[in-house]
């Protein structure tokens, strides 16, 4: 079975975001192909810095806490 290609109209901003995710070694087909599937946490290795990587594990460890303590009111 062939594979037939098909043009997309992307805006030059939507464009430019795709290009910044696509790998060296990849095609626009194949990251396409690759963000359509399954998401997986190995994706994220290198969309965070590691500053950024900090904030948010700050930023979930707080919202865990308080979700800990509403459910700990909650029972009382």
């Amino acid at each position: 079975m062939s594979m037939g290609t098909r043009t997309i109209a992307v805006s030059d901003d939507v464009f430019n975001l795709l290009k910044a995710l696509k790998r060296p070694e990849e095609s626009f087909t194949d990251l396409l192909k690759r963000l359509a599937g399954k998401p997986s946490l190995l994706q994220l290795v290198r969309v965070l810095s590691k500053d950024q990587a900090a904030d948010l594990r700050k930023t979930v460890a707080e919202g865990r806490s308080r979700s800990r303590a509403r459910r700990a009111r909650a029972v009382r």
